[in-house]
C-alpha cells in the first residue's frame, strides 16, 4: 500500500504540474474574456437562485439543483482542504485558491449551460446530462463521455465519500471519544436513508441542509476574524504577497514558492469549488428551467459561494490565528490548523467546527452519490444504480474506519483526470456558449415584439410582467 500510495503521490506531481494548473487556470481565463466577464451578472444570478419561480422542463427546482451541487462542493475541501494548502503552498495558495473561485465562475456557468443544452429526457421522463452529454452529443465524441464517466464513477468514491465519512469519523473519535465504527454505522444508515429515493429526495434535503451549515460555519469564522482583528490587514497583506513572491516561514505559517502556492491553491480551490472538473452540471441538468442561460446562472453562483466567500473566509481565520499566536501555530498540518483556529472560540469554537464539518461531510456525500449513479447510468443503464447505491453505503462504512492517505491522493489524481475531458469540451464548444449566452442573456429580446420580449425575460428573470416597465429596453433590466 505505501508503495502504491508513493506511486500515485508521484503521478499527481505530473498530473497536477504546470501543464494542468495553466490547463485548468487558463480555462478560467479564456472564458471569462470570451463571455465578456460573466461575474458581473452574479448579483442577478444570486437573485434568481433565490427564486422560486417554476418554469419549464426538469426534475427539481433550479434552487434544489444549486444546493444539491452546493452540497456536493461544500466539504472537506473547504475546511481541511484550505487549511493542507496553506500548511503545504504557504499563505500565498489562499489567494489562488480564491483566484481559481472567481474566474472560476465563467467556467461552471458555462458547464451548466452545456449540460442544460444537450440534456435528455429518458423514457420515465427524468432529465439526463452533464459533461458526457455534451462530449458525446456536442462533440460526437463517444469515448471521451465513456472515459469521463468511468474517471467520474471512481472519482465519486474518493472526494464524495470516503474521504469525507473518514474526515468526521477521526473529528468525532477525537472530541468525543465515539468509535469510527458507530460513527461510520450512523453515517451509512443516514446515506442509505436519503439516496434510495433518488434526486428528489436528495434535493429536499439539500435545500435544507446547505444554508443551516453555511450560517453555522459563516457566523464561527466571523467570530474568529473579530476576535482576531488586529491582524486582519496584516494577513490579507500576507496571503497577497505570498502569492507572488516566494516567503520564508512566518507566524507560526510555512513558507513556500510562487509555484507551490498556486499548485495548492488552484488544486485545493478545484477540489472545493469542482468548477471545471465536470461534476455539478450533472445536477443542473435535472433543474426545472426554460432555457440553458438561466439554469447556468443559478449554477455560477455555486463557486462564489464555496470559494469565494467560504474558502476565504477559512483561509484568512487560519493565517490570521497563526499571525496571533505563532508558537502554537508552529507545528500543525491541515486541519489541526482549523481545529486550533476554532479553539479561540471559548466552549463552543470545537463543537461549531465539528457540526460544520459534519453538516459538509454528509451533503457531500449525498451530492456525490447522485454524480456517482448519473456516470454509471451512462455506462451500463438503469440497472447499475441500485447495485452502485449499495456499494455507495458500504464505502461510507468503510472510508469510516480506514486510514486513507492513499485515497486522499487517488482522489487528487480522478479530479484531474475527470478535468480534462471536461475542459476540452468548454474549449471546443465556446462557440456555443458564446451564441446561447448572446441569445438570451446579452441581445436575445433586442429585435423582437415587446410581447416576445416579456416573455423571453421572464425566462432569465423570474418576475411579474406586470412589474415590470412595457417600455424598457429589456438589455437595462437584466443590467439591473
Amino acid at each position: 500500500m505505501e508503495s502504491l500510495n508513493n506511486c500515485v503521490t508521484l503521478v499527481n506531481g505530473y498530473l497536477w504540474g504546470p501543464p494542468m494548473l495553466v490547463l485548468l487556470f487558463g480555462t478560467h481565463l479564456f472564458l471569462t474574456f470570451r463571455l465578456r466577464f460573466i461575474q458581473r451578472y452574479t448579483k442577478l444570478a444570486i437573485k434568481l437562485s433565490f427564486s422560486k419561480h417554476r418554469e419549464g422542463h426538469g426534475d427539481v427546482s433550479h434552487f434544489g439543483a444549486l444546493t444539491t451541487a452546493l452540497a456536493a462542493t461544500i466539504g472537506t475541501g473547504n475546511i481541511v482542504g484550505v487549511a493542507t494548502a496553506v500548511a503545504l503552498g504557504g499563505p500565498g495558495a489562499v489567494l489562488w485558491c480564491w483566484l481559481t473561485g472567481v474566474f472560476g465562475i465563467a467556467t461552471k456557468y458555462s458547464e451548466a449551460l452545456l449540460a442544460v443544452k444537450y440534456r435528455k429526457k429518458t423514457s420515465d421522463g427524468t432529465m439526463l446530462g452533464g459533461p458526457m452529454y455534451a462530449l458525446a452529443e456536442g462533440l460526437k465524441q463517444q469515448w471521451l463521455a465513456a472515459l469521463f464517466c468511468v474517471f467520474t464513477a471512481i472519482a465519486a468514491f474518493g472526494i464524495g465519500n470516503m474521504v469525507q465519512a473518514n474526515s468526521i469519523a477521526v473529528m468525532v473519535q477525537s472530541e468525543f471519544h465515539v468509535s469510527p465504527y458507530i460513527s461510520g454505522a450512523i453515517m451509512a444508515a443516514l446515506t442509505a436513508t436519503v439516496i434510495l429515493g433518488g434526486v428528489k429526495s436528495i434535493a429536499s434535503v439539500c435545500e435544507k441542509l446547505v444554508p443551516f451549515m453555511a450560517v453555522c460555519y459563516i457566523g464561527g469564522c466571523l467570530i474568529i476574524l473579530g476576535m482576531n482583528a488586529a491582524h486582519v490587514f496584516p494577513a490579507i497583506a500576507l496571503i497577497v504577497k505570498s502569492a507572488f513572491v516566494p516567503q520564508a516561514a512566518a507566524g507560526g505559517l510555512v513558507g513556500g514558492t510562487i509555484m507551490m502556492a498556486a499548485r495548492y491553491g488552484i488544486s485545493r480551490g478545484l477540489f472545493s469549488n469542482e468548477a471545471g472538473l465536470g461534476s455539478a452540471p450533472i445536477v443542473a441538468a435535472a433543474a426545472q428551467t426554460k432555457n440553458p442561460v438561466r439554469q447556468a446562472l443559478v449554477s455560477s453562483t455555486g463557486v462564489f459561494w464555496d470559494t469565494v466567500v467560504v474558502c476565504a473566509m477559512t483561509g484568512l481565520v487560519v493565517v490570521t490565528a497563526g499571525l496571533r499566536n505563532p508558537a502554537g501555530f508552529a507545528a500543525l498540518k491541515g486541519a489541526e490548523l482549523t481545529k486550533a483556529a476554532f479553539a479561540q472560540i471559548p466552549v463552543v469554537g470545537p463543537a461549531v467546527l465539528i457540526v460544520g464539518l459534519l453538516t459538509f461531510v454528509f451533503s457531500t456525500i449525498l451530492g456525490w452519490s447522485y454524480y456517482g449513479e448519473r456516470a454509471m447510468e451512462y455506462l451500463f443503464g438503469k440497472k447499475s444504480i441500485k447495485p452502485y447505491r449499495v456499494l455507495w453505503v458500504l464505502a461510507v462504512f468503510l472510508g469510516s474506519v480506514a486510514a486513507l492517505p492513499l485515497v486522499w491522493n487517488l482522489a487528487d489524481a480522478m479530479n484531474a483526470l475527470m478535468a480534462i475531458p471536461n475542459l476540452v469540451s468548454l474549449l471546443l464548444l465556446s462557440n456555443v456558449i458564446v451564441a446561447e449566452t448572446k441569445k438570451y442573456l446579452w441581445e436575445g429580446a433586442l429585435h423582437e415584439s415587446a410581447e416576445t420580449k416579456e416573455h423571453d425575460v421572464r425566462g432569465i428573470i423570474p418576475q411579474p410582467v406586470e412589474s415590470m416597465p412595457r417600455k424598457a429596453p429589456v438589455y437595462v433590466d437584466l443590467q439591473s
